[in-house]
């Protein structure tokens, strides 16, 4: 729907320029196969100033002198609308698209006849790739002031989008203002900010309208009444902006553009907002009361959280469909589908992985070192939580299971930034697992946050969040990494290569390429380029492997030696994830040539060679600078479930703290306990230093009985957690 602040200028006068934009958006939308209907204000702002010169050119001086009495809407839209529709009709022309007119009023909508008919004839006209452009027709409506209707069927053209969404089965509403979107106050007021998603129960009574429109009968009050009234029947709504250029196209690709109405739009914020340093000093609290408990008890817990999401699989299921519909109605890339969808076998494959998470040996607490300084003075390095985690991760929801199952096992805080792709699926994952924490704990140990704008405050906090793990596109960890004072545990991206050597078994090759490649080609472990040595050219391997690749339904794009010796298309970068059933091909010289070109154009993740060259393989193992190094192996093993660290939160190629699969061991630091018998320094006199190294397999009370060299004997009643003793 276009306003009318939209189709005119200030003065009263037509914006041809956004007008254009708008055809042209349209004319896409077309040819992408989109069916489109254009409902358009305008007829009584261009008719007023039609008319408003012709009463000009037709007044003598004296009647100019007096007081000029403001034009009735209903000539205005008689003049108007002609020549509104004839610039439609002559712009859509320029553009290869055919419109057409419909004018309606209020009382049309009272006859049901009028109704199938208009059905009718829309989807003809959209079966021919015609464009329906409705308007009402103010010329003979019977209304006498704005907002008052014998029927109460609709107000304004806002209104009137809402009820064609409707009778029309529309799958999106986009209603273009002269502003971003709705406020929470007057938009030329620097205190008012953008509201995402409109909530009923909360934005009803907290948002501020500005003035109505200056030349249409609307405003932004008119609108958001619409758009309610549209989502709660079912149709989503966004209100956005007719002055961009391509707003429309972003918001059809469900880009986060405007103020989105959705009904059920209430499920995916928490009932109380809390700012992003309450979210993360909470979820640090909750973490300190989870190391408080028992390792059975933190076991117990992992078992409730999957034996929830097996009771939850239907529930799961349904939500997830939901996010797997929108996305491919708004024409997300097939393998970002593959990741979103979760189907209920992979629900059971998650619990069970929570179920072996908890069946591992209790992380925390873990002594990995004991040395006794000096006589009855013991040192242990021990494991403990890192403390807050911030993960950000797109489009995959099986990962908000896996890293939250992560964190409980850690004793980690966690707060979860998940893509708008999965915002129905990540919100009910996220309430089956809190909802199964105990009291004890607090459902506030896994936030989840629900907005984008949200992010830059949480990247702030580095005297909360101990860690940021982004897990996504190179730009996502671009943003984070420039963004922040946190560490940050990363990797950009999966450029993942196979190198067949000479001394390769070609059956073996294949099986692994193929593996690699063909068994999930949008993991970010998958193969995306195939490196081959020179000499399987002249024995004909080259060609049984391409054969093999392309059987399988694999797109080769060739580097520069492959192109030119079996004309296959170019590859435009050699360092390229395609997340698909396409991979880049090259040929290299040797082993070295090999590292040589991973170096260059790989990503440090994960990369293998084919070979049955024992040396050659150890060369490759040994000189290759990536996080996995694999010898006849597909490079799909490099997993934390395959690894059997239980799950992982992602994979790193960082080279500070954890590389590779990161698992419950990435999410641990180690701290200090120093036990002792009333040892003081002393300047160092007080104590005579042994750095005894001590078993740290063996009970702390064994060691525990000694003497002190400050002058007294102390009882050896010390336990583990290195109660005081009684002086004798």
């Amino acid at each position: 729907m276009v306003g009318t602040s939209v189709v005119t200028r200030p003065d009263g006068r037509l914006a041809l320029g956004r007008l254009g934009s708008l055809c042209e958006q349209v004319k896409e939308m077309v040819s992408e196969g989109f069916e489109v209907l254009l409902v358009t204000s305008g007829a009584v702002g261009v008719g007023r100033q039609k008319l408003r010169y012709q009463r000009l050119i037709n007044s003598s001086f004296a009647d100019l002198q007096k007081p000029q009495v403001e034009l009735d809407g209903k000539p205005c839209a008689a003049v108007g609308q002609s020549g509104l529709m004839a610039l439609y009709d002559s712009l859509f022309s320029q553009l290869d698209v055919v419109s057409s007119q419909f004018l309606v009023t209020d009382n049309d909508f009272k006859d049901p006849d009028f109704r199938i008919q208009l059905n009718e004839t829309v989807n003809i006209l959209l079966e021919h790739r015609v464009v329906p452009i409705l308007n009402e027709n103010d010329a003979i409506s019977r209304r006498k002031a704005p907002y008052q209707d014998s029927c109460g069927i609709f107000w304004d053209n806002d209104s009137l989008a809402a009820i064609l969404a409707l009778e029309l089965k529309a799958d999106l509403l986009i209603l273009l203002s002269d502003v971003d979107g709705l406020y929470t106050g007057p938009p030329k007021d620097p205190r008012s900010k953008l509201i995402d998603t409109y909530i009923r129960d909360k934005h009803s009574e907290e948002i501020t309208f500005g003035e109505k429109s200056r030349v249409g009968r609307g405003g932004m009050t008119a609108k958001v009444k619409a758009a309610d009234n549209a989502a709660q029947a079912g149709v989503p709504v966004v209100i956005t902006s007719g002055y961009s250029t391509d707003g429309i196209l972003r918001a059809l690709r469900g880009e986060r553009i405007g103020t989105l109405f959705h009904r059920d739009a209430h499920l995916w914020l928490p009932v109380k907002d809390i700012s992003a340093r309450q979210m993360a000093v909470a979820a640090r609290n909750a973490s300190r009361n989870l190391q408080g408990l028992s390792s059975d008890d933190r076991k117990k817990i992992l078992y409730d959280v999957a034996n929830a999401l097996e009771a939850n699989k239907d529930l799961i299921r349904a939500e997830n469909e939901a996010d797997v519909s929108v996305a491919q109605q708004i024409g997300i890339p097939k393998s970002m589908i593959s990741r979103l969808t979760l189907k209920p076998e992979k629900v059971s494959a998650l619990a069970k992985s929570v179920q072996m998470l908890a069946d591992m040996d209790d992380p925390i607490g873990q002594v990995q070192k004991r040395t006794e300084l000096a006589d009855g003075l013991i040192l242990e390095k021990t494991t403990c939580p890192l403390g807050v985690l911030l993960i950000v991760f797109e489009s995959r929801p099986d990962a908000l299971v896996q890293i939250a199952s992560l964190a409980i096992r850690s004793g980690n805080g966690l707060l979860l930034k998940g893509g708008k792709e999965a915002v129905r699926t990540n919100a009910i994952l996220h309430k089956v697992i809190t909802e199964a924490l105990p009291e004890s704990v607090g459902k506030e140990l896994i936030g989840l946050v629900t907005s984008r704008d949200e992010i830059p405050d949480l990247l702030k906090l580095d005297d909360v969040i101990d860690l940021v793990i982004p897990r996504g596109s190179n730009n996502l960890v671009s943003k984070i990494r420039e963004s922040t004072k946190i560490p940050v545990l990363s990797h950009a991206d999966g450029v993942c290569h196979v190198y067949v050597d000479k001394a390769a078994d070609l059956d073996m090759a294949k099986h692994i390429i193929l593996d690699a490649k063909t068994d999930y080609p949008a993991a970010c472990n998958a193969m995306e380029t195939l490196l081959v040595h020179e000499e399987l050219v002249k024995s004909g391997g080259l060609d049984e492997l391409i054969l093999a690749l392309q059987t399988a339904g694999v797109k080769l794009y060739g580097g520069p030696k492959v192109a030119d010796l079996r004309n296959i298309p170019s590859a435009n970068n050699l360092h390229y994830e395609y997340s698909s059933m396409a991979c880049t091909l090259e040929v290299v010289k040797d082993v070295n040539a090999a590292i040589a070109h991973i170096h260059e154009h790989g990503s440090a993740h994960t990369d293998c060679i084919v070979t049955e060259d024992i040396d050659v393989a150890s060369v490759f193992l040994h000189q290759l600078d990536s996080a996995a190094v694999f010898h006849n192996a597909s490079t799909r093993f490099c997993d934390g479930a395959r690894f059997g660290l239980g799950a992982e939160v992602g994979i790193s190629t960082s080279r500070i703290h954890a590389r590779g699969p990161v698992g419950v061991e990435g999410l641990l630091t180690t701290r200090w306990l120093l036990r002792g018998h009333g040892h003081v320094v002393d300047g160092d006199h007080g104590v005579t230093f042994n750095h005894k190294e001590l078993p740290s397999d063996v009970e702390l009370e064994h060691f525990m009985g000694r003497k002190s060299v400050n002058g007294g004997v102390y009882a050896s009643h010390h336990n583990v957690h290195g109660n005081h003793a009684n002086g004798i």
